[in-house]
């Protein structure tokens, strides 16, 4: 009986480790690569970098999977953890990636197009990163649009928008319709952020006027990704609209 009462207590204990696995909604790849679900087909591909003068560091981009197919937005930093990612959703979720959408033309959004584009997926940027990626000898995306990109991919609408200019002068965003998911990109500020970040391509003076005509379009907003740090809701952006005042009143 005690034999019995120990086994009930340790499959109990299982069952309660795998619930608490389950809920976690957390696929660890290796020791830099992480896949976070927001919603069903949805995910955040969450990469880990180090810079010899900023050290050990997240970002954040999204995976959208539908029949077989997935949908990167923003590429981890390098083509090595892209083409690990990728290969991780072809060998274990049987996903090929088809389509790239980048946010600006940053490391951090297209650090990893030149392996993509090896393997022939179709990429998508504005207009003005794709000008920012040929005055740099960067790789060139595919597609280009100005102001705004709508298409379907297997079912899930995609909004691509440029609203104006603030962490770079071409950050666009993504907008998922029907799921209220908006990723910012690093246009957009974590609650946990202590300023704006790397300003060397930022156009300050835009900044707080671009988000709020991001606001003013999408007001049904539930989910906010930005480029580095946790995801919240729409108190991101007002968040980011105070650390862009607080920037404004240093100058």
């Amino acid at each position: 009986m005690k034999r019995i009462g120990f086994l009930i207590a340790i499959f109990g204990l299982i069952g309660i480790v795998q619930l608490f696995a389950k809920s976690d909604n957390k696929i660890v790849i290796d020791n830099d690569i992480q896949l976070i679900k927001l919603q069903d087909s949805v995910f955040i591909h969450l990469t880990w970098h180090s810079l010899e003068n900023f050290g050990r560091f997240p970002s954040n981009g999204l995976i959208i999977v539908k029949n077989g197919e997935a949908l990167m937005i923003d590429t981890p930093m390098d083509n090595d953890k892209t083409e690990r990612l990728t290969r991780f959703l072809k060998d274990s979720m049987s996903v090929d990636v088809t389509k790239l959408i980048i946010g600006h033309f940053h490391d951090d959004c297209l650090g990893g197009l030149g392996y993509l584009q090896s393997i022939r997926v179709e990429s998508v940027a504005n207009s003005k990163t794709i000008e920012k990626c040929i005055e740099l000898g960067l790789p060139i995306p595919s597609i280009s649009f100005t102001d705004s990109l709508l298409f379907n991919f297997n079912g899930e609408q995609i909004d691509c928008r440029y609203f104006g200019a603030g962490h770079s002068s071409d950050n666009i965003t993504v907008w998922i319709t029907g799921k209220e998911i908006l990723f910012g990109g690093c246009l957009i500020k974590s609650m946990d952020s202590k300023g704006l970040g790397n300003l060397s391509d930022a156009v300050v003076n835009d900044w707080g006027t671009t988000i709020e005509k991001l606001i003013k379009k999408y007001p049904e907003i539930k989910t906010v990704v930005p480029g580095h740090g946790d995801y919240g809701g729409p108190e991101l952006l007002t968040y980011t609209i105070k650390l862009v005042d607080k920037e404004s009143l240093h100058d």
